[in-house]
């Protein structure tokens, strides 16, 4: 099993049916047409029996590759979420009596295979034009936030694919996104009218937390195109999402599996790492400090011969003139299986504030070239005020990097709470200009965009 693409092993018999048919094949021209045809008919069917092992549904049995919308009502008879808000509360009263099936220990929990949680999943934008409406911009191209709320739904689903225990009807774990860890472009344009598919595994285990790759490509002209490559972090808690739960540990089977795994290790340390160095906990290094001063005497009016007196240099606007607000009311329509606002959702809104942003400050249209470091801080209930504020906090050549933060306002007691920050890097269609800040935490920003946007470029070189 690859990085960028997973495997899969016939089992025994399959290769004995294989070798059967075309022994049968060399008897007549006719036989070998026929028999080619079932073949092909076969290995179709083969490619979603992964799927087929986890889901024991009536499509899957008919070896049919589920759509997103399978893949949300699996979701919703795996936890047993109401369809209904009115009946949310005896939903979290049922789903409180399964804790009796956590385990106490990771011990006490079979070992799953990586191609256990391998979950292949289509979007049939191409071959279901009614479907397209929901995907579609003004650009003629598909909506990313969409593709940010798949990406959120198909992960969750991944990870109780490894979890999950066939003795039971419904999982005791409440399964959450933690982090969106890193969501890497492979092509700037996602076209409309082309079928998508999703695939994704998992890749490494902790002890109460699963980290998920997924990959997405588009059919065009024939085949396959490689669109993005993703990784989300989930972790695992009690039914009543108060405690952290022991998930499965995985089992590595071959040196490709291993390097997969080890990959997870790698990517753990660095958030490890990302987080100890953050700029909120320790000062900036010498050369970041050299930049800042640097960017401030570049604003000084040289003839005030004063600290106080700020001038903004040639093509460049201050980061107080780059951001641009929102406020979401989150109705019960946009809940997810837990009866909080689906994470997805927050994605998509974060997202198209902070494309919106971007294209208000370059004056032409932004791709986007990455999403990283996405942490998901608090959940945010139902009937919460969202507050989302983005901010353009670094620009270089035609890049922008543009962070969102997103706060819940309680409107009782007047308090806000941090639940998210989203970091996005858009790439426009001509040079920017450069943002400047002028106080000591716009500053703070500025490295900080400057830290993600260079990350995001070492990993596309």
């Amino acid at each position: 099993m690859g990085k960028t693409r997973g495997r899969f092993h016939l089992p025994k018999v399959s290769y004995l049916l294989v070798n059967a048919l075309f022994t049968f094949s060399r008897l007549s021209h006719d036989y070998f047409i026929f028999s080619s045809l079932i073949l092909d008919r076969f290995l179709k069917s083969a490619v979603s029996f992964t799927y087929r092992k986890f889901s024991m549904g009536q499509i899957s049995q008919q070896g049919k590759v589920p759509d997103m919308a399978e893949v949300r009502n699996r979701l919703r008879e795996i936890v047993g979420a109401s369809t209904n808000w009115q009946d949310h509360q005896q939903v979290l009263a049922e789903r409180a009596s399964l804790s009796q099936y956590l385990a106490q220990s990771q011990d006490q929990l079979p070992a799953k295979r990586m191609k256990d949680s391998m979950i292949e999943a289509h979007l049939p934008l191409g071959s279901q034009p009614a479907l397209r409406e929901k995907y579609l911009n003004s650009h003629n191209s598909v909506r990313f936030g969409r593709i940010l709320e798949d990406l959120d739904f198909l992960g969750v689903l991944i990870c109780y694919s490894h979890t999950w225990n066939e003795e039971l009807q419904r999982s005791p774990l409440s399964i959450v996104t933690a982090l969106v860890d890193q969501i890497d472009m492979r092509q700037n344009i996602i076209f409309p009218d082309c079928d998508i598919k999703f695939t994704g595994h998992v890749t490494w285990v902790g002890k109460t937390s699963i980290e998920a790759t997924m990959h997405m490509s588009q059919y065009q002209d024939g085949a396959y195109t490689d669109v993005l490559d993703a990784t989300f972090v989930m972790v695992a808690r009690d039914p009543e999402n108060k405690r952290a739960a022991f998930v499965n540990p995985l089992k590595l089977e071959g040196p490709e599996e291993e390097a997969i795994f080890h990959q997870g290790e790698v990517n753990k340390t660095r958030r490890v790492e990302l987080s100890t160095a953050s700029l909120l906990k320790v000062a900036p290094t010498a050369e970041e400090r050299t930049l800042v001063h640097n960017l401030f005497l570049n604003t000084l009016d040289t003839r005030r011969m004063s600290f106080r007196g700020r001038i903004l240099p040639p093509n460049s606007v201050w980061m107080e003139d780059a951001k641009l607000k929102g406020l979401e009311i989150c109705h019960p329509e946009e809940r997810n299986i837990f009866n909080r606002i689906f994470g997805g959702f927050l994605m998509r809104k974060a997202y198209e504030l902070g494309r919106a942003n971007a294209c208000a400050f370059a004056g032409c249209r932004p791709t986007v070239v990455a999403v990283d470091d996405i942490l998901f801080r608090k959940p945010v209930e139902i009937g919460s005020l969202l507050l989302l504020s983005s901010q353009v906090c670094y620009t270089e050549g035609m890049y922008v990097q543009v962070r969102v933060h997103s706060e819940v306002l309680d409107p009782l007691t007047q308090q806000h709470n941090t639940t998210n920050v989203f970091h996005f890097t858009f790439r426009l269609e001509k040079d920017v200009p450069a943002v400047v800040p002028q106080s000591y935490g716009e500053s703070m920003l500025y490295l900080d965009g400057k830290r993600h946007f260079d990350g995001t470029m070492r990993n596309h070189c």
